[in-house]
Order: C-alpha cells, then structure tokens, then sequence
C-alpha cells in the first residue's frame, strides 16, 4: 500500500509526494522557548519522531529541521534582572537546554539541525529585503509589514478572509498599516513593557523600559516578526519547496497561513508540498496551556511515568485528532505497555529456552504474524494511523501469549519472526524500549515517592519549627543528590545526579 497523507491545504487525504523518490525534507515548528516544556508540546514531538521514523522505515532519507525560538516577546516577559535570566538571551538559553533534556529523555530520533532564530537574522533580513523588492511589504516608521491583499491566495490554508483576519489590538500599531490583516515582517526597537505585560508573571516586577535583543536593519534597529523566522529557517536548511511542513493544529492561523504568504511571495514556489497538522492535547476540559495553568511539564511526566508509558499513551491515538490527557488514559497505557513489554521477554526467553523446537510449526501463529505485518504496516501507510497499528502490536502479543499457552515445545522460527516484529514496529518505529530492564520505570517511581516522602516530612519539621531537624534531611537529600528549593508556594526538588561520596 503506498503511503498518503491527509493534507490541511487540499483538506483531502492524498498519495505522499516528495520532490525527490528517495528524500523527505521535513519541517517541525518548534517550540517558543519561554517556559518548561509540557506534554501538549511533546505530543507534537513524539508523533513527529514516529512520521520520521516510519519515513525511514519506508527507505526514505529523511532531513528533519526544528527551530527553537529564541526571540519572541513571551521570552522577553520571563526576564528577571535579579537573577541569572537578565535578559532575552539567558532566558533563551535556560530553556533551551531543557528542552533539549526533555527531547532526549522521550527517545526521540535528534533532528538533522535544530536552528534558533538568533542565528538567522541575516537570513531573515534578506528574506524581508526580498518581498519589498517585489512589492509584497512595506517601510512603515521602522517597521516592515507584510500586504496581505498583494498575495491573491491570502488564506488558502485557513479559509480566513483578509477582511476577518486582522489579530492586532494596538491602535498606534494598526495606524502603521495599509491593512488591519498586514502582519509585521521586521518590528523596530525593542520590546515595550506593555507588549509583554499580559505574559508576565505576577510575582515579577513589571518591566520598567523597553528590552530584548534587537539588530541593525536597512529599516534601523529592530527585530524579525515571529511568522517570517520559520520560513527563513526552514528555507536556508531545506529548500524553497518542502515535502513535510508539520505543527500544531493551533497554528494553522496565523502562523502558517502567513509562512505561506510570505514564502511564496519570495520565491514564487509553493512552500510545502503537504501540510500536516497534530491535534491538541486537552486536559481537564482545555488545551494544556502555559498561559492558563492546566500543564503536566514533560521532566514531571517521565519521572512518574517513565518514557515507554507516555509513548504508549500518544500512540493510542491518531496525530490529527485531539486527545484527553487524564490518569485513566495513563492507567490504560500503562497496561498496554506492560502487556507489549511482557509479551516481547516471554517470546525471547521462549526462544532461547531448549524448548524452542526447529520443527515444532503452529500454523494459527504463523498466520497471525502476517496479519500483523500487514496491518501495521497498512495503518502506518494510512496516513499514519498510529492507533491502528498499535492495535496490531497488542495483537501481537496476544499471539505470542497464545502459542505459550498452547504449546509445550515452541515454534523457534515463529519466536524468531515475532521477535523481530517487535523489534522493528515496536522499537524502531514507536520508538519503546523493548528489552531494557522493565523494572526501570516502576523503580523510578518508587524512588520519586521516597523522595516525596522525605520532602513531605521535611517540610513538617519546617512546619513545626524544628528547623535543625529540617536541615539535616536537606542536607542528607543533598548528599544523595537531590536539590530542595524553598519557595512561597511551597519546596521543591530536582535530582541532579551529582551524589556526594562518602
């Protein structure tokens, strides 16, 4: 079956088309690194890896770009001049490299290049350049705003109307425009404190001058616009035409519709040649969201439930619709992992046991192999329909259970064949980690629960004014390599591996 995707462009699923029969340029658009990550943000990054995964599987040689934006008002807004987040940069950075910890943490295959906008802003101005040259954009009072009613195709992704698209709430910036829709493509000076107010946390003092990083420009000193960074991006390590532009399903507008606008203003190319789009991750009643509180951080979420759970739960369901993140939904994963993952060491310690026979042959089990074969491999190539093929893996396993139910002397080459099936659709393409000590996540639980134990009576001590009591756990904890923060709302912990010797 040859592979097809649902595209958000033609609103049709359709027969995958790359440029090239043996390459797949792939675009992600990354995360706004301004806080910690959480699992709406990894729902992205997990269904991502498993289209990257499957591409190679298939005997493409994938190029997987996804930026970090490191410039963005949001960032400007967790600046703290009283701690080591002073400015746009270090707060940047910080996040950055957790990110990079999470990523790594929920097994994810790395990126071909990972670029931030800060490194692109030469890219980026040229690009700007670009479309005032062919009249696409426009100078206004140091800024450069893109003319939405000069591209004929302005909202062919969304279906918005230039007269509904307008987001912009500033009058003084609507003022500069020709058109309330025209979004801006180069903004001049820094960022004012009222810009980012509504992102600012409470407990910060506010802003009291205009900051963040700026550049020198043909326009004066200034900063990219969000939606022309990715475009840059994307162009200078890929091409002008990509196969694969993926995000979420949030940024369809106005994000993305502009990424269109823009690019193929430039270039006179279509940008992406499928646009893909992953469902939001809903937990109790809306979207995970930062902004609103409703967020399990991706560090919180592998710490009590390891990585193998959290998969499992993506992969339960398909990357276009939305999923409810709640514990039943993790309970069930959980299940379904420990049932692939008993299944898996049943099946090889079967295989080399002096049990496994040469000659023994179960017919029922041999068949079940192929039916499995071939409808993960038909729900991957319909659009890739992870749910189902999941599905297929649990019916795996049952298959392997049966026959060592059934049978006192094992079909070897049976075991073999479903061996490597696990291998390839469970470890290669789902990206679980089969055949690793099992125990692993269940230890690590129990371990964090210790250490929640002890932070708990910690803080009764604290409590009840029996402060050396207090200091002595935190200092013991320490020794173990456990970090306690004190704050207002309550202490907190991170595990920084560095255990004192003895």
């Amino acid at each position: 079956m040859t592979l097809s995707v649902t595209n958000t462009l033609t609103d049709e699923q359709e027969t995958f088309n790359p440029y090239h029969d043996d390459e797949v340029l792939l675009y992600v658009c990354g995360l706004t690194v301004s806080d910690d990550a959480h699992l709406g943000h990894a729902r992205l990054w997990v269904q991502a890896d498993v289209i990257h995964r499957w591409l190679e599987y298939l005997g493409y040689h994938v190029t997987h770009v996804e930026n970090f934006t490191d410039v963005n008002e949001k960032i400007v807004a967790q600046i703290d001049p009283d701690k080591e987040a002073s400015d746009e940069a270090s707060v940047a950075e910080t996040y950055t490299s957790s990110v990079i910890q999470d990523m790594r943490g929920l097994n994810l295959r790395r990126a071909s290049v990972y670029p931030r906008v800060s490194g692109h802003i030469p890219e980026i101005i040229d690009l700007v350049e670009t479309l005032v040259e062919n009249g696409y954009a426009y100078e206004s009072d140091g800024s450069v705003y893109f003319d939405v009613l000069a591209f004929d195709e302005y909202g062919k992704l969304s279906n918005h109307d230039v007269a509904s698209a307008t987001t912009e709430t500033d009058s003084a910036i609507v003022d500069e425009k020709r058109n309330p829709a025209d979004f801006a493509l180069w903004k001049s000076g820094a960022v004012n404190p009222s810009d980012v107010a509504s992102h600012r946390d409470d407990s910060r003092e506010p802003l009291s001058s205009p900051t963040g990083q700026t550049w020198d420009s043909p326009w004066g000193e200034g900063r990219p616009g969000w939606h022309i960074e990715c475009s840059a991006m994307a162009m200078t390590h890929l091409n002008q035409t990509i196969d694969i532009h993926l995000g979420g399903r949030d940024l369809v507008f106005p994000h993305h519709e502009n990424e269109i606008a823009q690019s193929e203003a430039a270039t006179g190319q279509p940008f992406a040649r499928h646009w893909m789009h992953v469902g939001l991750l809903q937990m109790k009643g809306d979207k995970m969201s930062s902004s609103i509180g409703n967020i399990l951080t991706v560090e919180e979420a592998l710490r009590r439930y390891g990585v193998n759970v959290i998969r499992t739960f993506y992969l339960s369901s398909a990357y276009g619709s939305e999923q409810t993140l709640d514990e039943a939904a993790l309970t069930e994963a959980a299940e379904r992992w420990e049932t692939i993952s008993r299944a898996y060491d049943r099946a090889v310690e079967a295989c080399d046991s002096t049990a496994a026979r040469t000659k023994t042959t179960d017919n029922q089990f041999q068949a079940g192999l192929k039916d499995v074969a071939e409808t993960f491999t038909r729900a991957m190539n319909d659009d890739f329909n992870v749910r189902k093929a999941m599905a297929s893996l649990l019916e795996l396993a049952s298959a392997v259970n049966a026959h060592l139910e059934d049978y006192d002397k094992y079909d070897y080459q049976s075991l073999y064949r479903a061996i490597a099936l696990f291998d390839e659709f469970g470890g290669d393409v789902f990206g679980l980690s089969l055949g690793e000590n099992t125990a692993t996540d269940a230890t690590d639980t129990l371990s964090e629960d210790l250490i929640d134990l002890v932070v708990d009576i910690r803080e009764e001590e604290r409590s009840a004014g029996n402060y050396e009591r207090s200091d002595a756990l935190r200092e013991r904890l320490a020794d173990l390599g456990v970090e306690i923060e004190d704050s207002d709302t309550g202490p907190t912990y991170r595990i920084t591996n560095h255990r004192k010797q003895e």
